[in-house]
């Protein structure tokens, strides 16, 4: 059986299907069609119902709750792993002049239904003036001045220092302090329509996936690299490291909580629908 997944060409992701893809591990019969696109591109196709396995931002999940569901293995949590809020100007990163001027600045964030933009909006609500951009263009953006301020993530949080910008503020650290739960960023859905035994199937084969990662970390190198190739191979592996962890081979307890925590949250403050499935498989 064929099934169509799409995850990011991100060091993380690709580390983390390897093994899957490359038939490194026993698929259980299973076949995957991949499609490699930046976060904001697989939200927007869930919400199209174009795949049948997709990395998805935990923002971008609550609104598709009735046709996809939250798999125990693949995802992206952790301490430490936040957006950043990156500038420029230096007089930026006062927190009195950006909270009496945050609803002037432009802000390049890398898409609505991130869950770097839901932070955002957790943090700073009356922060409106967003510019959506492809995230790997919010560093230039702020050096043309494009906008004033960019929300930044993945590998770009190891590059902004280098380019001379400025970190204003680290929005996991806002979090981890607000709950004390690590920051949900990524999982992996699937269709709830698929049969049960099919979606616990290909749990299984993620979670064997990104254990064989762990064992041999070093497996897949060359596939790692053909999607980063602009990419050094420290940057990498710092990326895996920071991305990749014990969250990604099962949720466990501490994770299914921090899931909960974060959508409770966001219901509250009627920044997503309240879910009408429940969230895990």
């Amino acid at each position: 059986m064929t099934l169509t997944l799409g995850f990011s060409p991100c060091p993380n992701d690709t580390f983390i299907f390897d093994a899957l893809i490359h038939h490194k591990i026993d698929t259980e019969g299973l076949e995957f069609e991949v499609l490699f696109d930046d976060v904001e591109t697989l939200n927007n196709k869930a919400l199209r119902q174009e795949l049948d396995i997709t990395k998805l931002s935990y923002h971008a999940y609550a609104y598709v709750t009735d046709n996809y569901v939250l798999l125990d293995s693949g995802s992206a949590l952790g301490f430490g792993v936040g957006p950043l809020l990156i500038c420029k100007d230096e007089r930026f990163t006062d927190s009195s002049f950006l909270l009496k001027n945050i609803a002037d600045f432009r802000i390049g964030i890398p898409g609505k239904y991130t869950t770097a933009n839901f932070l955002l909006s957790l943090a700073y609500p009356e922060a409106l003036k967003k510019t959506e951009l492809v995230f790997s263009d919010i560093e230039n953006a702020v050096l043309d001045g494009r906008i004033d301020i960019g929300l930044i993530i993945h590998e770009n949080r190891f590059t902004y220092q280098d380019k001379g910008l400025h970190k204003i503020m680290d929005l996991g650290e806002f979090w981890e302090d607000l709950t004390s739960s690590p920051i949900p960023l990524g999982g992996i859905m699937i269709k709830r329509a698929l049969p049960e035994e099919l979606k616990h199937k290909v749990n299984r084969v993620i979670r064997r996936s990104v254990e064989f990662a762990f064992a041999n970390p070093k497996s897949g190198i060359d596939f790692i690299r053909s999607h980063s190739q602009e990419m050094s191979e420290e940057v990498m592996y710092k990326h895996i490291e920071l991305y990749v962890n014990k969250y990604s081979v099962d949720l466990g307890e501490e994770g299914r909580k921090a899931v909960t925590v974060l959508f409770e949250g966001a219901v509250k403050l009627d920044i997503i629908p309240e879910p009408k499935e429940n969230l895990f498989l």
